[in-house]
Protein backbone atom coordinates (compact mmCIF):
# COMPACT_ATOMS: atom_id res chain seq x y z
CA UNK A 1 0.00 0.00 0.00
CA UNK A 2 1.19 3.49 -0.85
CA UNK A 3 1.77 5.86 2.07
CA UNK A 4 1.93 9.56 1.26
CA UNK A 5 3.27 12.39 3.46
CA UNK A 6 0.67 14.24 5.54
CA UNK A 7 1.15 17.48 3.56
CA UNK A 8 0.20 15.74 0.31
CA UNK A 9 -2.67 13.83 1.92
CA UNK A 10 -4.13 17.12 3.20
CA UNK A 11 -4.22 18.51 -0.36
CA UNK A 12 -5.63 15.34 -1.92
CA UNK A 13 -8.16 14.39 0.75
CA UNK A 14 -11.05 16.49 -0.66
CA UNK A 15 -10.85 14.44 -3.87
CA UNK A 16 -11.05 11.07 -2.10
CA UNK A 17 -14.83 11.23 -1.85
CA UNK A 18 -15.10 11.34 -5.65
CA UNK A 19 -13.69 7.81 -6.01
CA UNK A 20 -14.39 4.36 -4.66
CA UNK A 21 -11.66 3.14 -2.32
CA UNK A 22 -9.99 0.80 -4.86
CA UNK A 23 -10.00 3.54 -7.51
CA UNK A 24 -8.69 6.09 -5.02
CA UNK A 25 -5.71 3.83 -4.26
CA UNK A 26 -4.96 3.57 -7.99
CA UNK A 27 -5.34 7.33 -8.48
CA UNK A 28 -2.83 8.06 -5.73
CA UNK A 29 -0.32 5.64 -7.24
CA UNK A 30 -0.75 7.26 -10.66
CA UNK A 31 -0.29 10.73 -9.18
CA UNK A 32 2.96 9.84 -7.46
CA UNK A 33 4.11 7.98 -10.57
CA UNK A 34 3.37 11.03 -12.73
CA UNK A 35 5.42 13.23 -10.40
CA UNK A 36 8.36 10.83 -10.52
CA UNK A 37 8.21 10.06 -14.25
CA UNK A 38 10.78 11.83 -16.40
CA UNK A 39 9.74 12.87 -19.90
CA UNK A 40 6.30 12.05 -21.24
CA UNK A 41 3.84 11.29 -18.47
CA UNK A 42 1.66 8.41 -19.57
CA UNK A 43 -0.16 5.86 -17.46
CA UNK A 44 2.33 3.21 -18.60
CA UNK A 45 5.30 5.40 -17.69
CA UNK A 46 3.83 6.18 -14.26
CA UNK A 47 3.25 2.49 -13.58
CA UNK A 48 6.76 1.63 -14.75
CA UNK A 49 8.41 4.15 -12.43
CA UNK A 50 6.30 2.83 -9.54
CA UNK A 51 7.49 -0.72 -10.14
CA UNK A 52 4.20 -2.02 -11.54
CA UNK A 53 5.51 -2.85 -15.03
CA UNK A 54 5.44 -6.59 -14.39
CA UNK A 55 1.85 -6.61 -13.15
CA UNK A 56 -0.94 -7.70 -15.47
CA UNK A 57 -3.46 -5.09 -14.37
CA UNK A 58 -2.47 -2.12 -16.55
CA UNK A 59 -6.04 -1.79 -17.84
CA UNK A 60 -7.36 -1.21 -14.32
CA UNK A 61 -5.14 1.86 -14.01
CA UNK A 62 -6.09 3.21 -17.43
CA UNK A 63 -9.75 3.06 -16.37
CA UNK A 64 -9.04 5.59 -13.60
CA UNK A 65 -8.43 8.28 -16.21
CA UNK A 66 -11.18 7.50 -18.69
CA UNK A 67 -14.93 7.76 -18.45
CA UNK A 68 -15.62 4.02 -18.38
CA UNK A 69 -17.97 2.92 -15.64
Amino acid sequence: MLTLPNAIVAVLLPFATLFTNPTWQKAQLLLVGAILTPGQRTVAAALRVMGRSDQGDYARYHEVLNRAV
